[in-house]
């Protein structure tokens, strides 16, 4: 059974400079490729992509490559370091730009995002990566996208400045099972979902004209 990772990493830093967010990604892109799952990884810094709620915002804008990677995947993977406490704002951004697939159906006439599953991957050096995962998960799932159990990762160091995960971070124990964790629940749902799709009976928009009640 093929299946796609699409990973988005939301690091405040273009290419090529390193990004601490995307070493821990690519930890679970380690496992992707044990598992026989196809992965993609884009910085989303390195588009053009605009502040909208919209899939397309207009000329020069690049969100819809971004949202086609997204579409063809079974598997979307969020990373984003902690600034001040909560996600970056390029992640704050993707979620933004999401918001646009509410007016758009899959071929069911479901929300685009129904049969895929989702997880967060979060760095940082201060506290947040409950807060960080939590909102963008509650976000993945009201946009339609099944979530498993411990469907995230994190690694955080000491408050304020000081080394992040590629220098200190890679051997710790707790981030080290939950990738793996993350990883494999994240794969076996999406084998479930690939097979066993959600069937599209009451949760298109067809049904909500069918069904709306007549007043007059």
């Amino acid at each position: 059974m093929e299946l796609k990772a699409c990973l988005l990493n939301c690091t405040l830093k273009r290419s090529p400079e390193v990004s601490h967010t995307e070493g821990l990604m690519n930890k679970v892109v380690e496992w992707f490729d044990r598992l026989d799952v196809a992965s993609e990884m884009v910085r989303v810094v390195d588009y053009k992509v605009v502040p909208g709620v919209t899939s397309d915002e207009g000329e020069g804008d690049q969100w819809p490559q971004i949202l086609n990677k997204i579409k063809a995947a079974d598997i979307i993977v969020i990373g984003m370091p902690i600034w001040f406490g909560h996600r970056s704002s390029v992640a704050q951004l993707v979620m933004e730009r999401l918001d646009g697939t509410y007016t758009e159906s899959n071929e069911a006439g479901q929300y685009p995002l129904y049969n895929k599953v989702g997880g967060v991957v979060v760095t940082g050096n201060e506290d947040g990566a409950h807060s960080c995962s939590e909102s963008t998960l509650f976000n993945l799932s009201h946009l339609g996208c099944t979530i498993p159990p411990n469907s995230d990762t994190y690694w955080v160091g000491d408050a304020g400045p000081g080394p992040s995960y590629l220098d200190i971070g890679q051997d710790h124990e707790y981030t080290q099972r939950t990738t793996r964790w993350m990883s494999h629940n994240l794969v076996h749902l999406a084998r479930m979902l690939k097979a066993n799709p959600i069937p599209a009976e009451g949760n298109t928009f067809e049904e909500e004209t069918e069904h709306r009640p007549h007043i007059g």
